[in-house]
This record gives structure tokens, sequence and C-alpha cells, in this order.
């Protein structure tokens, strides 16, 4: 298992470097602390989940690697984040969030825009206005959400008439249109139907050829289809993290053994 603390030039058992490391991390809401202490690196190139039972503070944990928690009335966080070594607290949070994308847990288009202007809508926030690299944009975030095929005819139609799973990989197609080198996904698959989730879960496998992909789920089984490592939280704690197949078929922690097994979660 692999441990804190972290320091700021941390590599991992390979000798490379984490593509993200997060050290000592509690994150608060007012008064409440929803992660304490948390140490953890995320490799290039690969898709690691966040797994444990609702509240234990894996959805906060995500949010803070972009800086979406601070957005949140009196949430504060201590520790740091660290993106290729630079902590990302001390950076402007839009170049931040430019450099790591998110994906939601419900499927959000924005509701007036077409396909092509909700793929769009980062870019044009980012002051891209030539046609063509909008277009080269919008066209390469759709292939790579595997829904260009299903939408190319109909891409200036309304984003928010297409299927629940359909909207989802738009809302990817978004993400990957600004070029981040980290995808965070939080909770993507859990409000679709279990074909819907197959595509979704394809689509992780591929992305992580290109882009270091961060998951928050509730299913196990999600888990242990699309990640190489995985990290078990319980009350705010990082109780493990490890290659998948070592957290699922033998855990360091009794904790993890409980919870993978349906003792309790």
């Amino acid at each position: 298992m692999e441990t804190a603390p972290l320091a700021r030039n941390t590599v991992n058992h390979d000798g490379a470097p984490f593509k993200m490391a997060v050290e000592n991390l509690s994150a608060f809401y007012g008064t409440k602390k929803a992660v304490s202490g948390v140490s953890l690196g995320f490799r290039q190139q690969t898709v690691s989940a966040i797994i444990g039972p609702s509240g234990c503070g894996k959805s906060t944990l995500i949010r803070c690697l972009n800086r979406m928690h601070e957005v949140v009335p009196g949430s504060r966080i201590d520790g740091k984040v660290f993106l290729d070594g630079e902590d990302i607290y001390q950076e402007d949070p839009v170049s931040v969030r430019r450099r790591i994308g998110m994906v939601f847990q419900k499927p959000n288009p924005f509701p007036t825009m077409s396909v092509y202007d909700n793929v769009a809508a980062g870019l044009r926030l980012n002051g891209v206005r030539k046609r063509a690299v909008l277009d080269a944009a919008v066209t390469k975030g759709l292939k790579q959400a595997a829904l260009w095929d299903e939408v190319k005819d109909n891409v200036y139609g309304p984003g928010i008439r297409l299927s629940g799973g359909q909207q989802q990989r738009l809302c990817i197609a978004r993400a990957l249109a600004i070029e981040p080198e980290v995808v965070l996904m939080d909770e993507p698959c859990s409000a679709l139907d279990p074909i819907a989730t197959a595509k979704i879960e394809d689509l992780i496998f591929d992305l992580q050829k290109t882009y270091t992909v961060v998951i928050v789920t509730h299913n196990m089984q999600q888990a242990a289809r699309v990640a190489e490592y995985t990290a078990f939280m319980y009350l705010g704690e990082l109780v493990e993290y490890d290659r998948t197949e070592k957290i699922f078929e033998q855990p360091a922690q009794k904790l993890t053994e409980n919870y993978i097994t349906g003792r309790f979660g």
C-alpha cells in the first residue's frame, strides 16, 4: 500500500513522478471537516477510482482536485494539491480548471444551447473565436466522447434533447474540448441505465490513453472494471490506496475488507 506523506517532488515506486499528488489534505464546510489528512498520488495516463460509503468525503476530495470545493460559501482546505509538482492553490483557479476538467454526477448540458455550442462553451469562455478552431475542437471532443456518430447530422439541435447517456457523453466532450491534462468524474454513471453505463465505462478505458482520469464511484464493480488503482475512504479519511486487484482481493486493512465484502456501507 502506498502511504502518506508525499513530498512536492515525490515519485511513485516506478520512479516516475505523479501527475497529481495530494499532501495532507483536509477540507472543511464551515466548521465541519469532510476530508481529514489525505495524502495520495495519481499516475499519468491511468484511471484511479475513489470508493467508499455515502458521506465518506470522496466527492469533496475530488472537487478539491480542481478547486471546485472553494466555490461553496464557507469552505476551505488545509494541505496541498500538486499538478506536475506545482501547488494548484498557488495558481489562478481558472487556469487550473482549464488543465483539470470535471464531469459531474448528473448530466448538465446547457439547456438553451445546441450540441455544438455546449461543446464549444469552454473554448469561447477562454477567448477562442475562430470558427475553424471551434469546428475542429467540437468534432474532436465529440469523437473522443464516442458521440460523434450519433449527433453528427444534428450538431445544431438542442443538447437537452439527447438521451441521458448521450447528455453525459456530451458533458464529457465539453470537458475534453478544452484539452485538459486530467479528467475528474464524480459518479458519472449513477443516473444512467446499464447500457449507457457500459458506454461511459468503455469511454473511460479509452481516455486513459491520453489523460489522467480520477473517478468517484459508489459502484465497486465499476471500480474493478475501469480503474488500475483504487482508494478506499471512510469517515473522511483515506483507509487504503493500492492497485485495484490488491484492494479487492488482498486488502491490507480490515476495514477495507469489511466494506468490499458488504459488511457495511
